[in-house]
């Protein structure tokens, strides 16, 4: 709890990469895209649970208690701080319809205005037809004030990079810590080690699937990760920009190659928050 705010928190990253294309237009024929698939549900409700405050008790109505408070925290989107992009559904398509395209690409920012997290982006890359299958969150802490180590033994400088917290469910669940680590040695060479946590290595149990979890949680009748109608209406106005310029037509889509890293012009919207994304190195 002590580091858990923005004195010591960069910036927090979630990533949802996935290897497949989607037909969006057959699936999401009112034009929203991967907006409506996994964004305003999967991405938010991810965004919620972990920038929320600790409920009063793990039941489920404390819980979504909670997150409805920081998805109402959370500021609507504005053109300037989000990315949309289109990929052919796979590589050997011949889908031209280029009036009925369809966000398979959303990249943004997000800034939650309340006491802990003022000043923290929330950077947001979710997208079809990408260079790999990845799902995980990354906890950038800020860089270290004097910092006697950026120079190596010989006196050049040293790129290092700063502490972070991953949490990783696809493609093998992990949690890892990245720090600087010296290399053996006689000189004073510093590089990026992770301290891993691998659930398939640790734990000699099969890991539940996802919508395993969601299934056992409706027998169960556990209520705790199911968005409230409350919670839509939050997650839905947030997006109430991005939705308004989809459906005037306004919306600007950046082609990207299937199998790429997505839009170039991502990487812009990162490096104005001061991030370079690992995925992208």
């Amino acid at each position: 709890m002590p580091l858990w705010n923005r004195s010591y928190i960069h910036n927090i990253q979630v990533t949802f990469s996935e290897e497949l294309g989607m037909q969006t237009s057959a699936r999401y024929p009112k034009g929203y895209g991967i907006l409506g698939d996994v964004v305003h549900s999967h991405i938010f409700q991810t965004v919620a649970l972990l920038a929320m405050e600790p409920p009063v008790t793990l039941d489920g109505e404390d819980v979504r208690h909670e997150k409805v408070k920081v998805l109402k925290s959370i500021r609507k989107l504005g053109s300037s701080d989000v990315i949309l992009g289109h990929s052919e559904a796979d590589s050997g398509s011949n889908f031209k319809d280029m009036e009925n395209l369809m966000p398979t690409y959303f990249g943004a920012v997000l800034h939650i205005d309340n006491a802990r997290w003022d000043g923290v982006p929330f950077l947001i890359k979710a997208g079809r037809g990408l260079k790999k299958n990845r799902v995980e969150i990354r906890i950038q802490f800020r860089r270290v004030p004097g910092n006697i180590y950026h120079k190596d033994g010989g006196g050049h400088m040293q790129d290092l990079v700063t502490n972070e917290l991953i949490l990783r469910d696809v493609p093998d669940e992990a949690i890892l810590i990245r720090i600087n680590n010296k290399i053996p040695g006689l000189g004073m060479n510093l590089e990026a080690s992770e301290l891993n946590l691998l659930y398939k290595d640790k734990y000699n149990v099969d890991v539940t699937d996802s919508y395993e979890q969601l299934l056992h949680d409706v027998i169960d009748g556990d209520n705790h990760l199911f968005m409230r109608s409350d919670e839509v209406e939050a997650a839905w106005n947030i997006l109430s920009p991005v939705l308004s310029e989809l459906d005037n037509n306004n919306a600007t889509l950046e082609h990207y190659e299937f199998g790429s890293k997505g839009p170039d012009k991502a990487g812009n919207l990162w490096a104005k928050h001061g991030v370079k994304w690992l995925d992208d190195l």
